[in-house]
């Protein structure tokens, strides 16, 4: 992900963007473990995801947390709230998606295990999905009414 912009809501809109493509990429690589069973290439694939989201999206939803929201929250708390909540539940899902793809490792060929795999990444997936859709098209159109240029160039600071 990029570093910095002096657009920080143009810069978290750039990352929800590549939280998107590797979010495809894990859906398609988990449906064709479900389709055709085990395959490395579809493991490295999975496991390239996750690792994107453990270091990109982790980075991501502190700068949320950390410089955007406390400025939003001046003048609006309903929907910070709601995305902290989403924070939380994506991290916990994420967790279950982690030992869902260990349990694949462990056991390769088990119908339960690619079946818990596929069942968890779908339930995170659209998580993700609908917590990106929440916050580009309800929450950043909400920071660009009430936000002024000098609180702008506040959070893109925080957000370095």
């Amino acid at each position: 992900m990029k570093k910095t912009s002096a657009d920080p809501i143009a810069q978290l809109m750039q990352e929800h963007n590549e939280a998107l493509v590797q979010l495809k990429l894990l859906n398609k690589a988990v449906h064709a473990f479900s389709q055709d069973g085990y395959s490395t290439r579809h493991f490295n694939q999975i496991n390239a995801a996750l690792r994107f989201i453990e270091e990109e999206v982790s980075v991501h939803n502190y700068k949320e947390e950390a410089a955007l929201f406390p400025v939003l929250e001046r003048y609006v708390e309903g929907p910070t709230r709601v995305m902290r909540n989403d924070h939380k539940k994506l991290k916990k899902g994420f967790k279950q998606l982690t030992d869902a793809v260990q349990d694949i490792q462990k056991h390769r060929d088990s119908f339960s295990a690619i079946k818990r795999l596929s069942t968890v990444s779908k339930s995170v997936v659209q998580l993700f999905v609908n917590h990106i859709h929440k916050e580009n098209y309800i929450l950043f159109p909400l920071v660009q009414q009430f936000l002024t240029k000098d609180e702008l160039r506040e959070i893109a600071k925080k957000m370095l």
